[in-house]
Formats: structure tokens, C-alpha cells, sequence
């Protein structure tokens, strides 16, 4: 608005006056302050650009200045003057801001694709002006050479920065008020320009009508300045790509592509031997120009389609390769030579999840990819094959080989991982196979997979693939599928061992045990049936249906038997239920349904299912608080059974057979059962030997100080085990 009203001054000003030329210098020379405050108000991203525009303002101010001194002071009005020089010199400096609004600086390289356009755009705009403008003026006879130069030099360089623009103004972003305002300052310079140019050349009259062009074009910088959108103006945020076309750049680079030929239809063009020349150079160069402006397109389609394939082929989450990959690699490996696959199942990941959320299970899948590829050869191939899962390919390797790479992985993933705030503690369940025998990479995964589950059923080292797992893994598939109607039908029996006192073998505890009477099998043991129902989840549904069977037994017992009755119940719990979190509530509601106080009961569980800490020692926590005793059953076998007692609340600690079946003999062999006594002692912990066999170890365990027993010497597993006399064959 104060623009257009100092323009509109300027005019009321008397013509061709010393007042309005200062009245124009003035408006010009607040173009260039203004410009220069924007800058600084604004703090533009890019203020350079910003200070060439204000150059050129500044130099064309100097040259009014210079025509003036010409005009007023030395009574001359010369055509050139000094002051068109002058003028001239500014071009440069804008096309230096011009080449700086057009720069992708996010990714720190010019965008060819859009110079290239705007060279087009320049060629096509360029042979128009030539022709209709520029050769007129040129080939005048009745002008000198520096009047036909300087008349074609304005309106070339005002095309050039239109051009330059024409980058902005056919791409597919949204344009800023701040470049519409610079492509309006350019268009009136072209314009009144040309216009210049020719009135100079032909016609011996002043039209002052053109300074309004010149005084728009100055408001138009300084408005492109001063409004707050010049701020990012050129930048990342506004600039679109090169190689992306908008439906307006592709109509615009047709039309200047087809301007050299069409100008030959225009009657009398053709006929100047110059304006054929020139023509056909131009032609020449748009095709050029058009050539590697389609070569770019064909760059860009191919890096996306690159870049689709990368996206296609990778996991979101890690990076790593994804199944689609892998099944591709692992074919073309398989038929090139000898290969390994390794398969990876991280354990108790869903118990992260439900614990933590998903975020906290999210950063750990990160971190354990990491260290997955940072143990791994360049030539191995790491994929997340979905969830929790991973798979690794390693061609040309030996058994001996893709044993050690992973070793190395179990290693890598035996090391506490920091997910947040939470530092977790995760293992894997490991299985290895070779590809000899097959060219099938489904038979190769399936292998895989089976070696894996052999791996998780026996929670120990990675397992390789043998034949003999297949029979395994088929009667395990059989019996997960016959769990459902096993536990719906009342297939399951619980039986109780009697845990003793020495050296009178009474019975002061038993231990529930469950048994699968299948009937065409007859009785399947705990061992073959318990993995295969912790792998399909039903562990949780049966270990509540024997856990309260067993509660209900014993309070039937306190019934019948009074104070000879079995003093606590102990009941076995895996990891996979101590992983739910109503692990505790349940627990409750069992005692409060049943009737049997808390310090009736007792839950085993063994060293490996609260070795990784998190939701198994909570819920082992939230029990003890009930008042039930947390028993650590197979002690000593495990690598880290004494840094358990710091951190689980364990009441009894149950000595692993194998500690026993060589307490009889001289020499080292009691260590270890001795001083397992004395820290269970210590902590004021109740110590129980399991597997005893013989009298003679019963003897010795009471001699090194034990008073608690439980083995086939005091008694089967039954399901109704005697309590009122000592057990036989006690010490």
C-alpha cells in the first residue's frame, strides 16, 4: 500500500522534473533498505540471496543517478549512456540471487533438473524475442552497434530471470507469496523493458507510463522482502524437485521445445537467412536440452524404482533384510553351492510386550539387530523373518564354520540389552541347518524352524538339525494339537511325591506332579507333553487346572488325615505362566476357592524360568507377599544360582539329583551337596535333596546336615501316597 501510494505521488510530480527523478531515486533506494530490513526482520534462511537483490536495487539507483548527472548537470541525453551500463551491471548481481533461490541446499547440489529447465524455458523465450525484439533492434540499420546491443541486453537478461523463475512457477509445490512477488518484479522489468528498448530505436517520444513498471518492479522486491514467507523462501519446505513435473512445467517445456519449428511457419521468418540460423541453433539446443532432461527422468525412475525395491525387500523396524529377501537370497544361494541357515526365536519376547508395551519390545528388536549384523561377516545375510524371529544365510560355509558364527550370535545376544529405561536380559532360542540333500529352500527353513523349536523345547545351546528332530517335532506337533481335547476331556491325572523328614522319613510335603493318561498311549510323562504345551500356550489354562486340583487334594487330605496330613503342597510353575501378569491373582483366588492357607502351598519353579528377571520375579514376588513359599527347584545346575538368591524371594532351595547320585562316594564328590547345606543354612533357607535312591545316600545326606528328602527310596509319585507311618526304607 505505501508503494503504490509514493508511486501514484510520483506521478503527480511535474514530468521530466528534477523533483520526480529524485521522487524514483528516493522509492528506489527505500527498495534496497527495505530489502535489506526484511532480511533482518525476517532472519531469512538464506540472507546472501536476500543482499544481491539488494545490490541490484542499489546499482540501479546509481544509474538514475548516473542519467540524471547526464540530463540535469551536463544538459545531455546520449543513447547508451553511461547510465544503461550501469544499469546492466546490476543483472549480474540478480542472477546471482537467482541461482541461490533456485539451489537445493537441503542436499547441498544445485537441482540440474531445474537449471535444465529453465535453460529451456530461456532458449524458447529467448528465439521469440529474437526474432520479434531482438533481431529488429539488432539488424536497424539506423542505430549504431552499442544502441543495438544495449537494446537487446534488457530485455535478454530480464528473459533470463523470468526463466529462472519459470522453475518456481510450473513445479508442484505451492509457491510463497514471496516468489509470486519476485516473478512479478521480473515480469515488469521484461515488459517495460522491451517496451524501452523499441520506443528507444523508433520512436522520438517520452512515455513515462513505463516508469511505472520500473517503480512496480522496485515495490516488488521490496514486498517479496518484507513478507514473512521470504523467510524460507527457495528452501526445502517450498522447493519441489526437479525431476518431479507438474502438469504447468510440462505444458511450458513442450510449448518452448516446439517454438524453434513453429517460428518457421510464421510468414517471413524463414526467409532471413539469420533468423534461420539462429533458429536452427536453438532448435539444436532444445533438443539437446530435452535429451538430458529426459536422461534425468529416466535416472530418477530408476533410483525410485531402486528405492522401492529397497523399501520392498527391508524391515521397517531394523532395516535388515525382510522374509521376501531372504527367500529370494536363500534360493539363488541354494543353487549356487553349499549354504547354512541359522533360525532365531527370541525368548519370552511377547512377556517384553505385554509387560513394557511395544515400544520398549520395539528398541530391543533394534538393538539385537544391531548386534546381529555387527557379528556377522560382510558376506552373511541377517533377516527379521517377522515378530521376534531372525534368520541369517551363510553361503559357502562348512558345519564347523556356521557353528562358530553362531556361537558367536548366542554370545552377542547373552549380554543385557538397555531398552529405555529397562535393561533386559534376552536369550535366544538358536536352530542351524545345511541345504545338503535338498533345492528346496522351503525344506531348508522347515529344517531350520524344527532344530530351533528342539533348541527352545531343551532351553539350552543352539541345536543343529539332525533327522531323528523330525520325529521329535512330529510327535510334538501331534501332542499340541491333542492338548485341547486332553485337558476338555479330563485326560490328566495329578500324583504326589512325598517330600520327607530325616532321619525318619514322615512325610511333611508332597510334590504335584502331572500325568497325561492318553487312552491308546496309556500314561505319557510331564517331559514329553509340558514343551509342547508352553510352545501353543495351553500351559497357563493347565497349570491352573492342576493347581487348584492340587489345593483341593490337600485341603481334603488336612480333612481326613488331621495333623498327619502333608504340611504344604508344592506345585510346579513354568516360565511361560510366571510370564502372564494375573500370575499372582490367580494364585489368590486358588487359596480363597479352595479354603488351603497360603503357608500351605508352595510354588516351584526352576533356575532358567526367573533367570531374565522382569515379569517371572515379580509374579514370584506378588505370591510370596500372598505368604506361599517359593521353592528353587534343580539348584546348582544353572550358571548363576547363587545371584538368584539376591534377587528371587526363595524360601527352600531343592538340590538337583545329580548332586546326590555321588554323595556316597570318596574324595570331591560331597563338596558340592556340602556346601550347598551350609548356604541354605547361611540364608536361613530349607534345603531338600532331591532324587535319592538309596539309603546309603539318605545317611550321608543327613549326615552332612540335610533333614529334607524327596526320591524313589521314600516313595513313587501317587495319587494317594500314604501319610500315616513313616515312609519305608527311611535312614
Amino acid at each position: 500500500m505505501t508503494g503504490s501510494l509514493a508511486t501514484a505521488g510520483y506521478f503527480l510530480l511535474p514530468p521530466d522534473g528534477l523533483a520526480s527523478n529524485l521522487g524514483y531515486d528516493a522509492i528506489g533506494l527505500a527498495s534496497t533498505a527495505l530489502i535489506i530490513t526484511g532480511v533482518r526482520l525476517n532472519r531469512a534462511h538464506r540472507p546472501a540471496m536476500w543482499y544481491w537483490f539488494a545490490a541490484g536495487q542499489f546499482t540501479w539507483v546509481v544509474g538514475d543517478l548516473v542519467w540524471e548527472y547526464y540530463l540535469y548537470v551536463l544538459k545531455q541525453d546520449p543513447y547508451p549512456s553511461p547510465a544503461d551500463y550501469v544499469y546492466l551491471s546490476a543483472y549480474p548481481m540478480l542472477v546471482a540471487g537467482m541461482l541461490m533461490l533456485i539451489r537445493d541446499r537441503k542436499r547441498g547440489v544445485r537441482d540440474i533438473a531445474a537449471l535444465v529447465d529453465a535453460a529451456i524455458v530461456a532458449i524458447g523465450l529467448g528465439l521469440v524475442f529474437w526474432v520479434f525484439v531482438m533481431h529488429p533492434v539488432a539488424a536497424d540499420s539506423s542505430a549504431t552497434t552499442m544502441e543495438r546491443v544495449v537494446g537487446v541486453a534488457y530485455p535478454a537478461a530480464d528473459a533470463l530471470l523470468l526463466a529462472m523463475l519459470a522453475r518456481f512457477y510450473t513445479g508442484v509445490g505451492r509457491l510463497s507469496p514471496s516468489v509470486r512477488l519476485l516473478g512479478l518484479a521480473a515480469l515488469l522489468l521484461l515488459v517495460s523493458d522491451v517496451i524501452y528498448s523499441l520506443v528507444e530505436l523508433y520512436v522520438e517520444v517520452e512515455i513515462s507510463i513505463l516508469d511505472a513498471g520500473w517503480l512496480g518492479s522496485y515495490i516488488c522486491w521490496a514486498a517479496a522482502a518484507l513478507h514473512p514467507s521470504m523467510r524460507g523462501a527457495g528452501t526445502a519446505a517450498e522447493h519441489t524437485s526437479g525431476a518431479r513435473v507438474g502438469r504447468a512445467r510440462l505444458v511450458l517445456l513442450a510449448v518452448c521445445s516446439l517454438l524453434a519449428p513453429g517460428l518457421l511457419f510464421i510468414p517471413g521468418i524463414g526467409a532471413d537467412e539469420v533468423d534461420r540460423l539462429t533458429i536452427a541453433g536453438g532448435a539444436v539446443l532444445l533438443f539437446l536440452l530435452v535429451v538430458v532432461r529426459m536422461s534425468g527422468f529416466v535416472g530418477e525412475v530408476q533410483r525410485q524404482a531402486d528405492q522401492l525395491e529397497n523399501l520392498a525387500m527391508a524391515d521397517d523396524l531394523t532395516g535388515l533384510a525382510n522374509r521376501r529377501r531372504f527367500e529370494q537370497a536363500l534360493g539363488t544361494a541354494l543353487a549356487a553351492g553349499r549354504i547354512q541357515v541359522a533360525l532365531l526365536d527370541l525368548d519370552d519376547f511377547k512377556g517384553v510386550n505385554d509387560r513394557l508395551g511395544h515400544g520398549v519390545g520395539d528398541r530391543l528388536l533394534t538393538v539385537v539387530a544391531h548386534r546381529l549384523r555387527a557379528a556377522l561377516p560382510a558376506d552373511v545375510l541377517v533377516s527379521r523373518m517377522g515378530g521376534d524371529e531372525f534368520a541369517v544365510l551363510m553361503p559357502d560355509m562348512t558345519d564347523a564354520e556356521a557353528d562358530k558364527i553362531v556361537a558367536r550370535l548366542a554370545e552377542a545376544l547373552g549380554v543385557p540389552v538397555t531398552a529405555g529405561e529397562h535393561e533386559l536380559l534376552v536369550g535366544a532360542s538358536i536352530g542351524v541347518t545345511c541345504g545338503d540333500g535338498t533345492s528346496d529352500p522351503y525344506e531348508v527353513m522347515r529344517r531350520a524352524d524344527v532344530a530351533m523349536y528342539a533348541a527352545k523345547a531343551a532351553h539350552d545351546r543352539p541345536r543343529r538339525y539332525t533327522p531323528d528332530l523330525d520325529e521329535t517335532s512330529d510327535e510334538q506337533a501331534r501332542i499340541g494339537a491333542e492338548l485341547r481335547t486332553a485337558l476338555d476331556a479330563g485326560q490328566f491325572r495329578v500324583v504326589y511325591q512325598p517330600i520327607v523328614s530325616l532321619p525318619a522319613g514322615e512325610t511333611v510335603a508332597v510334590e504335584a506332579l502331572v500325568r497325561w493318561d492318553h487312552p491308546e498311549r496309556g500314561m505319557i510323562p510331564p517331559d514329553r507333553f509340558i514343551p509342547a504345551a508352553e510352545r501353543n500356550g495351553l500351559i497357563v489354562e493347565l497349570g491352573e487346572w492342576i493347581m487348584r486340583t492340587a489345593c483341593t487334594q490337600a485341603v481334603l487330605w488336612r480333612a481326613q488325615h488331621g495333623a498327619a496330613a502333608p504340611m504344604r503342597m508344592s506345585v510346579n510353575v513354568s516360565a511361560r505362566q510366571l510370564a502372564e501378569p494375573g500370575f499372582a491373582a490367580m494364585v489368590a483366588a486358588v487359596l480363597r476357592e479352595t479354603g488351603l492357607p497360603a503357608n500351605g502351598l508352595a510354588v516351584e519353579v526352576t533356575e532358567t524360568a526367573v533367570f531374565g528377571g522382569g515379569q517371572a520375579v515379580q509374579s514370584l514376588q506378588d505370591v510370596h507377599d500372598l505368604g506361599v513359599a517359593i521353592a528353587l527347584d534343580d539348584f546348582g545346575t544353572g550358571h548363576s544360582s547363587l545371584g538368584l538368591l539376591q534377587t528371587v524371594p526363595v524360601d527352600v532351595i531343592k538340590v538337583d539329583k545329580s548332586f546326590v547320585d555321588t554323595i556316597t562316594m570318596a574324595g570331591r564328590h560331597a563338596v558340592i551337596a556340602t556346601a550347598l547345606i551350609q548356604v541354605s543354612a547361611g540364608l536361613g533357607l530349607t534345603a531338600v535333596a532331591e532324587g535319592v535312591e538309596t539309603a546309603e545316600q539318605a545317611a550321608e545326606l543327613h549326615r552332612l546336615g540335610y533333614e529334607l528328602a524327596q526320591g524313589y527310596h521314600f516313595g513313587r509319585p501317587a495319587a494317594e501316597p500314604s501319610f500315616t507311618i513313616p515312609v519305608t526304607g527311611a535312614v
